[in-house]
């Protein structure tokens, strides 16, 4: 056996274990999708056909809660995920220079994964650091008033070198 397949059996079987663990509780779901991504990094269509025969869910269900919602992804996401702040002042203040310069310095549009997989850009509406504006978040650090290439790279160097 490959150690790719050992290694996606075992991520299996802690998903089935979670499952097992959570599946009686009221309205699972939402927290058993978070788990599962937590576990693969996102939620491939094998992840979601399990997780709706193990919950006897239709899987039109479990596919509208994980489109719907933004926090999950169906594509594999970087170590990092870029979060850009599009709300009202951010953009005002940005946002779509700070968009463009992300995306010429990784290579890749809002919505992609860097090659390295390290960075991943995504959009959101809001993060509430107005003050801050243009604001991006990676993980759980805001980074704000990002107003030059130089600062981005600066920003982003930070996270090369923990990689």
């Amino acid at each position: 056996m490959a150690s790719s397949e050992i290694s996606d059996n075992i991520l299996y079987q802690k998903l089935q274990e979670m499952i097992a663990a959570k599946k009686d509780l009221r309205d699972p779901l939402i927290e058993i999708l978070r788990d599962a991504q937590e576990i693969f990094g996102y939620l491939p269509a094998a992840v979601q056909e399990l997780i709706a025969q193990e919950l006897n869910l239709p899987i039109s269900k479990v596919y509208g809660v994980v489109t719907f919602y933004n926090y999950f992804s169906q594509i594999p996401l970087g170590k990092y995920v870029i979060n850009v702040c599009t709300g009202t002042a951010c953009f005002v203040k940005g946002a779509p220079k700070l968009i463009q310069m992300l995306e010429d310095e990784l290579g890749i549009k809002a919505g992609e994964t860097s090659e390295d997989g390290l960075f991943t850009i995504s959009t959101v509406r809001c993060v509430g650091a107005c003050s801050l504006a243009p604001v991006l978040l990676i993980g759980e650090e805001t980074f704000g008033r990002i107003d030059s290439r130089a600062k981005l790279v600066e920003i982003l160097d930070k996270f090369r070198t923990l990689a």
